[in-house]
């Protein structure tokens, strides 16, 4: 299928140049990088979500001063700014506190990125799904006698879930697709291998195409997941609902 879909773009027979294990590096890093920064900004997006909500404006306006600014700016900006302050002030510590040199090296600089990244954009789809669990479930599980946390894990977030499972797909999407722009600031990824790889045989338009299809492969096995995970938890509804 590959090999028919390469000839349809104008490619010769399909042939990874010896590139191989290259490529297969670079989708493992990008794949590793995708889920753990969808991890972290799960969590700060149920943090955030929660800061939103919270009757403190101690918490409030912080959390819709870091939704605002995050949204508001390119994520390579935000990458760039992000990147080399982190470098800039673990730097400043070691000098403080007189100890050795630390370097952030690519991987964990792109997690914490674009996982601070995209856990504004997480904090308002937890939100918007929070907001739609209704409220007399909450308060008839008050009654009940549930503690806050049992509210939040028996009540909230299984129909929390049912309501933010198509938003965290679409993010998950963007997520994936962010990392490409961790190669700049040095990661080995599936763009940086490609273009590796396309440059050292002068290949750049099969390789840079071999990428996206990579991309589109993941994309598509992450949809047949988000699918069974979203009729996983409408199970419940529907059998209310009959």
């Amino acid at each position: 299928m590959l090999d028919t879909l390469l000839q349809h773009l104008g490619l010769s027979a399909f042939s990874l140049k010896g590139f191989g294990p290259l490529l297969l590096q670079g989708t493992w890093m990008t794949v590793k990088l995708s889920v753990m920064s969808l991890l972290l900004a799960i969590v700060l997006g149920l943090f955030g979500a929660s800061a939103k909500l919270s009757k403190s404006a101690l918490l409030r306006i912080p959390a819709q001063v870091y939704t605002t600014l995050i949204r508001g700016i390119p994520d390579l900006v935000l990458m760039l700014l992000i990147f080399y302050s982190l470098q800039t002030w673990l730097t400043s510590l070691t000098e403080v506190m007189e100890w050795d040199y630390i370097e952030i090296d690519p991987f964990s600089a792109g997690v914490i990125t674009l996982g601070f990244i995209y856990g504004a954009y997480f904090t308002e789809t937890f939100r918007g799904a929070i907001l739609a669990v209704p409220r007399g479930q909450v308060e008839a599980a008050t009654a009940y006698g549930l503690s806050r946390a049992q509210r939040f894990r028996f009540v909230v977030f299984p129909q929390m879930m049912r309501f933010a499972l198509p938003g965290i797909g679409n993010n998950w999407q963007v997520v994936l697709k962010a990392t490409a722009l961790v190669s700049i600031i040095g990661l080995a990824d599936l763009v940086k291998a490609s273009q590796d790889a396309g440059k050292s045989t002068y290949q750049l338009f099969y390789f840079l195409v071999l990428a996206a299809l990579i991309y589109l492969v993941i994309t598509s096995v992450s949809n047949f997941a988000l699918r069974w995970a979203e009729r996983r938890y409408a199970a419940g509804s529907r059998e209310a609902q009959r």
